[in-house]
């Protein structure tokens, strides 16, 4: 079964100035919660560019680690890129990121699609684990966001 996670959040900040946090590989340890245990291998060091692969590790369960390689597939600065995984744990994973100048800063959007293997029962790992897991990540994101771009932070 494919899955989607959506997302959208107002940063109160330029477009420029928030394409320049996203665009860059090296901020992605500051929006991952610690227990991920996220590593960047190789791919991270420069701006964002389509074609761009970069291979991370990151923790699954206590004491199970996975790599994960993905592809930035388009960019549209500073409006739009997708990364696209070509290995790791999902079946399928395509994630937009979609930002737009707003009033209060700039709207970003998530949008997630994903599939996990192992058919019905990665449909029950989803549903038990996996989802919910995501759910947290994308609002740790969201608050590490928040205090990032608060007009007050340093």
């Amino acid at each position: 079964m494919i899955h989607q996670l959506n997302r959208q959040q107002i940063i109160p900040a330029p477009v420029d100035k928030v394409w320049g946090f996203f665009s860059d590989p090296g901020n992605l340890n500051d929006i991952t919660p610690p227990d991920l245990q996220f590593e960047i291998l190789f791919g991270g060091d420069q701006p964002m560019y389509q074609g761009q692969l970069m291979a991370y590790k990151i923790q699954l369960f206590p004491l199970i680690k996975t790599h994960w390689l993905t592809e930035i597939t388009q960019v549209e600065k500073p409006f739009y890129f997708a990364d696209q995984q070509h290995q790791g744990p999902y079946s399928f994973w395509n994630h937009e990121h979609f930002f737009s100048a707003v009033d209060d800063g700039v709207e970003m959007r998530d949008q997630v699609t994903y599939q996990l293997p192992f058919g019905p029962l990665g449909d029950l790992v989803h549903r038990l684990w996996v989802g919910p897991r995501l759910e947290r990540i994308f609002s740790y994101r969201a608050q590490q966001v928040k205090e990032i771009f608060n007009p007050g932070h340093g």
